[in-house]
Order: structure tokens, then sequence, then C-alpha cells
């Protein structure tokens, strides 16, 4: 049976990042990487990138230039509430979009050249040991850490359950001419109807943008509902390249386990519920996950400690956001605080995309604004 000191399931933003994050801390160490993919390959997402997420890659040693060449930056953000109030205001630090296949194939390979090996191999069974974890008799390493997205093996293989349909969504995603006025802007739009549920265009750079829709599992979707849903609230999209996939709320998220394996990025239900967006709680989750590898039979909680400290604040702030958001009125009010004012707009935009906090400021420009 091979060995390797960290086996590290997919190759995505949150693998990459840990198996990062591994060799950062201990330069020696044999970290292999498994994915049922050869890379480059395309992975069904809204594409879109937040600075934050950028920064921790660059702390890991990654060449972010590089990794975003040939994709110009997105200045402005557009946020439509479910009545129909708008705001469009620059963004306090410009935001990308980069398309997975693109993404995803770039910085595993400058994680390879660190010394990293990858194997493609589809994992069905993790057996953990005392000693060790191995996987399918033909891997054994200390820790693990699974990085296999939203069906994630190494999750069921743990024994904690998918997410409640309650604390899932659904999404679908294409690409399509951008739409007249919308090129170096990114749009989230909302609406009333099926509410919760929301569409986003995000420009790529080259005349084409990300396009989706998604809403919540609990009140049935279909693939037909999902594409008349985007046609509905992006009106004149052309979209291709249809493709649906599931995302695992953090309001879902289970007890991160002890011991020797651990989870990061989607496979520990770490997607946005306001806005659906998960690079960012991938690449921090999984870089986290790297340093908490180096503990043996304690990385499971040294993990749990070292995101409870980095997270946990934002992560109760989303949820209740998330609750709060139920009621049209108060994100209708909430868009209007963030139209009247600049740093209302940044806090929206922090809580949603990165690390953010429901700040007393937001709260209170929020109110004065319910009609």
């Amino acid at each position: 049976m091979e060995h390797a000191d960290v086996v590290v399931v997919g190759g995505g933003p949150a693998g990459a990042a840990c198996a990062a994050a591994v060799r950062r801390a201990r330069p020696d160490a044999d970290v292999l990487v498994l994915d049922r993919a050869d890379f480059p390959r395309d992975k069904v997402c809204g594409d879109g990138i937040a600075p934050e997420a950028l920064d921790v890659l660059a702390a890991l040693g990654i060449d972010v230039p590089a990794l975003t060449a040939g994709f110009p930056a997105v200045p402005r953000l557009r946020l439509q509430g479910p009545g129909g109030t708008t705001v469009e205001r620059a963004l306090h630090r410009p935001s990308l979009v980069v398309p997975r296949a693109v993404l995803d194939g770039r910085l595993l390979a400058q994680v390879l050249a660190t010394g990293v090996r990858f194997r493609r191999h589809t994992v069905r069974q993790v057996t953990v040991r005392r000693t060790h974890v191995e996987v399918d008799d033909v891997v054994r390493a200390g820790v693990m850490v699974g990085a296999d997205g939203a069906e994630s093996v190494v999750r069921r293989a743990l024994g904690l359950a998918p997410n409640p349909p309650d604390r899932l969504a659904i999404a679908i995603r294409g690409y399509a001419p951008v739409l007249p006025g919308l090129d170096g802007v990114q749009v989230v739009t909302t609406t009333d109807q099926r509410w919760p549920a929301y569409a986003w265009s995000f420009p790529i750079g080259d005349g084409r943008a990300n396009v989706g829709y998604g809403e919540l599992v609990s009140g049935g979707v279909t693939r037909t509902e999902l594409v008349a849903g985007l046609h509905r609230m992006l009106p004149g999209v052309r979209p291709e390249g249809l493709r649906a996939h599931r995302l695992p709320l953090s309001t879902g998220r289970p007890r991160l386990p002890g011991g020797r394996v651990l989870l990061a990025g989607d496979a520990q239900s770490l997607i946005n519920p306001l806005t659906g967006e998960g690079i960012f709680y991938a690449v921090l989750s999984g870089a986290l996950a790297g340093t908490a590898a180096g503990h043996g039979p304690r990385a499971g909680e040294v993990h749990r400690r070292l995101l409870r400290r980095r997270l946990g604040g934002h992560l109760r702030a989303s949820a209740v956001t998330s609750q709060l958001s139920r009621w049209p009125v108060l994100m209708d009010a909430a868009v209007r605080a963030a139209r009247a004012d600049q740093r209302v707009f940044d806090d929206v935009v922090a809580l949603g995309l990165a690390d953010g906090r429901l700040t007393a400021r937001t709260l209170a420009a929020t109110a004065r604004r319910l009609r």
C-alpha cells in the first residue's frame, strides 16, 4: 500500500489550498492529492473570486497574478432586491471572474510544482485506523482531508448526514454574451417570485458572462423551473452549456470530526447561505486543514478550533442574516440602505462574499429604511 503523510481527496481550490498549506508548514511532507478527474476540468460554479480568497492563496505562496492572468478585475457590483430596489456601486476591492476550468487547473499546477503529488483515482472507501487512514486499500496516510465537494465520499464515510432540504440550494449555470450595459459589472438580482431565489451575471472579460439562477431545494424545484427562473430574472440572456449543481449551505454544516480525517470546502457545507459563494470558504478552510494536518491524531480537534476562531463570528452572522432575509421587505430595506451609504454597501458585500459581520451600522440603516 502506498504511503503519504497527508492525502487530500479533491484537487479543487479547497484541496489545492490544503496541500499548499501542508507544504508551507512542512516542506518535506509527502502530500498526495487524489481526484477522480484530470486537470484542467470544468466545475459548475459562478466563477466569482473575492479578493479575500486571493489573499489566502497569496499567503500560501501562490502566484496570484499568474493564477488570474487574462481575466480583468470587475470593479462594480449591482444588487437588486426582491421588490426591485437596485444599488450599483464600486467595490471596496474589485473581484475577479475566472472560469473554474482555468482557475482550478492553474492553481493545482502551482501546488504540484512545490512537490505535491497527484493521482487520478475515484475514492470509494475510507477506513480510519488508530494510527492511520486507508483509502481503498491503495493509499495509507497519517491524515486525510476530504475536499471532494458537495457529494463528498469522505463525508459519507464518516457517517455524517447530508444537509436537510431547507439547508440546501440548487443552481443552474451557463455562459452567455454579456447583456448590454453589464460589462464590468457583477450583477446579483433577486425576486419575490419563488422567494428566496436569485440570479447572477458575472462578466469574464471576453464578451461573455457566467450566468445562473438558484433557489432552495425545500420548496421543490425542477430543471425546467431553474431555466425559467434564469430567463425571468435575466431577460434576454442566451446561455449555453447549462449545468446544475447542489449547494450545501453553511447553515446545515455538520460538526467537524475529530481525529485524523478533516473536511474542507463544500464537503463541510461551507457555502454562504446569502449568496451561494464558496471559493473563499474553500481556500480558507483548506488552508486551515493543511495547518491542522501536522497534528496527526489531534488534527480534527485543531481544525475545529482554527475554523471557530477564524470564521465562527462570521458564520453566526450569516446564519442570522439568512433567516432575516426570508422577509423580502428586510432585503429591500438593506438594498436601500446600501444605496444611501457606501459603508453599508461594503458591509453587505463582505458578509455575502467574504468573512464580514452583521454590523450595528447596517442593522440601524436597514431599520430606518423599512417601509
